[in-house]
């Protein structure tokens, strides 16, 4: 199989020892647990609230909530890991807080720190089950589970590839995109402009979502070296490329959105009211 091959959600023929390289994966699909991991440490200062994102409240809950409830939505994600800011007073507040399968960690400065935080967490806990962690982003609350189901496949299915190791939901791009340049213009020295570079090909293109899916031990030693490396990782699946990886493409909702700025809330409230009529029919 071509390392670069597209999945649609229909046609993911991969086991659960399907990443290889220098890590042994248990076969047994049986015996794999999933266990989710939600970076939340960040203050979302895109968004201008007094608050950080993942605390602002949509369609009667915080957007972490729904986010969590989309996750315990699966029957096979019994655990989920929470990457806190060392100051968050917010969490321990909401009714779900004590919920026993949450646990919380303390998260770093940048994302991969607190991913990294959760990762040694579950690392120094006695197992004899192959893990598997699940890396969703706190403020993305619209998660369909047939898009959970797609990408839980690279797990289930019991064709073996050895090139696959581990994928996360992408999106392609459809939007024409352009690459810019800031410049300053003659008669405005002081102000700089954004102008066009060029139009940039978007055949091929594809938006980065989560959640992501990699083997634990795998996850953790890409992202040690990657950091030491001072690469730039800006979610999880760059920290497995930087290593030589090429995680799999599992084509996923366009309304699995993030939520960013402040617009987004209206449409996040939009997408998961219609995510509630659904479950209803």
């Amino acid at each position: 199989m071509n390392k670069s091959q597209l999945h649609s959600p229909a046609d993911v023929p991969f086991a659960d020892n399907a990443c290889v390289k220098n890590h042994d994966i248990v076969e047994d699909q049986n015996v794999a647990e999933i266990i989710a991991m939600i970076p939340a440490a960040g203050i979302g200062s895109r968004m201008k609230s007094d608050c950080p994102k993942q605390y602002l409240n949509v369609a009667g809950k915080t957007i972490l909530e729904h986010t969590l409830a989309a996750l315990f939505e699966h029957p096979r994600i019994q655990r989920v890991i929470i990457a806190l800011n060392p100051a968050d007073t917010q969490f321990a507040q909401l009714p779900i807080a004590s919920d026993p399968r949450i646990t919380t960690v303390i998260g770093g400065e940048e994302r991969a720190d607190s991913v990294l935080a959760g990762l040694e967490h579950l690392a120094s806990l006695p197992t004899d089950r192959a893990i598997w962690v699940l890396v969703h982003d706190a403020a993305r609350p619209c998660l369909h589970r047939n898009d959970l189901d797609s990408l839980l496949r690279i797990i289930d299915h019991n064709a073996v590839s050895p090139d696959i190791c581990g994928g996360l939901l992408a999106s392609p791009v459809r939007d024409t995109m352009k690459r810019m340049v800031s410049l300053s213009l003659s008669g405005s020295s002081t102000i700089n402009h954004t102008l066009i570079a060029h139009t940039v090909d978007r055949n091929g293109l594809w938006h980065a979502l989560t959640p992501q899916l990699f083997p634990l031990q795998l996850l953790r030693d890409c992202l040690i070296k990657a950091l030491a490396d001072q690469a730039c990782i800006t979610d999880e699946s760059s920290a497995l490329e930087h290593c030589g990886y090429r995680p799999v493409l599992i084509n996923g909702r366009a309304d699995n959105i993030k939520v960013t700025q402040p617009e987004d809330l209206a449409l996040a409230e939009f997408y998961l009211s219609q995510k509630a009529k659904e479950s209803i029919v």
